[in-house]
């Protein structure tokens, strides 16, 4: 029986994640900022908790989903600051655990977002395409975290940095986006024409065993559906499988004013394909918007 390490496991992604791996037999190890809080869970009945990764002897795969939320907060420079410590601190300390090891895991599959390509319209983007401007927050934490993960590579171990899209599932993004338009006051944000990258969260953690599976595989993946979408069309869709109207429209000024900086990336958009996964085999459950709303919101 194989162990797996999770950084962030009591997040969303992960809470989704486990279970699939211990379908498989994997010994699940969890490392959280407070352990005790989950131990009368019983989602982790199964789960062994630590409070820090130098608790754990050996893993055979480490994955590292921890990071403050993009999305909790305003961007102030102290809370950006926050998301970048929450993310390249855990890798380091990651890092530095591998190193001591006597047994190194062979695998670490590492978080990072689309976010690396910057905010670049309808410029269809794929693996090989080029990070965006370093004048971007999120181009520049993206890199900064995939480069603190290569790192690993030195030690032997195969890293897969992904590169995830927006997560739908009964969590996270979508259940911010329900409550306007289930009260009918659901619209496109700005001109509506920028493109929106998503990927069911069933998909994702699949992708994730994916890459844990075929160790031939390594370097940035991108974790999104084949078929992104306008924010008009998603807006169009989400409505459809709501039975409700979407007639607003949220001009880019009050976008701005109500998120501040994230505004940029909101208004212009990222069309980002899964190039490598799709190319490895990976077949996706939900390759359409429609089926994929379908399925989280009936």
């Amino acid at each position: 029986m194989e162990t797996v390490l999770i950084t962030g496991g009591t997040g969303f992604i992960g809470r989704n994640l486990i279970p699939l791996l211990q379908k498989d037999n994997y010994k699940i190890v969890v490392v959280s900022r407070t352990p005790s809080k989950y131990q009368d869970d019983f989602f982790f009945k199964h789960v062994e908790l630590v409070e820090r990764i130098s608790d754990v002897k050996h893993a055979d795969v480490v994955i590292n989903l921890a990071g403050a939320n993009l999305a909790a907060k305003r961007w102030s420079d102290q809370y950006k600051q926050e998301i970048v410590n929450s993310r390249l601190d855990t890798t380091r300390h990651l890092l530095s655990w591998i190193e001591s090891t006597e047994k190194k895991p062979h695998t670490l599959i590492s978080g990072s977002a689309i976010g690396y390509y910057g905010a670049r319209g309808n410029e269809t983007l794929d693996e090989g395409s080029t990070s965006g401007s370093a004048s971007d927050f999120q181009v520049r934490l993206c890199s900064q975290w995939e480069d603190a993960a290569y790192q690993a590579e030195a030690f032997g171990v195969r890293v897969c940095c992904i590169r995830t899209g927006v997560v739908l599932g009964d969590e996270g993004a979508l259940q911010q986006m329900l409550l306007p338009f289930k009260l009918g006051l659901g619209g496109k944000l700005g001109s509506g024409n920028q493109y929106f990258s998503w990927i069911h969260i069933q998909d994702h953690v699949r992708a994730v065993k994916h890459l844990i599976d075929n160790d031939s595989l390594t370097g940035a993946f991108n974790l999104t559906a084949p078929n992104p979408v306008t924010n008009e069309t998603l807006t169009k869709t989400l409505g459809k499988v709501l039975s409700r109207p979407t007639f607003m429209t949220v001009p880019g000024f009050a976008l701005k004013l109500a998120v501040g900086e994230m505004a940029h990336i909101l208004l212009t958009g990222q069309r980002v394909i899964p190039k490598k996964l799709q190319e490895s085999g990976f077949k996706f459950e939900y390759a359409e918007l429609e089926q994929a709303l379908t399925h989280i919101l009936k």
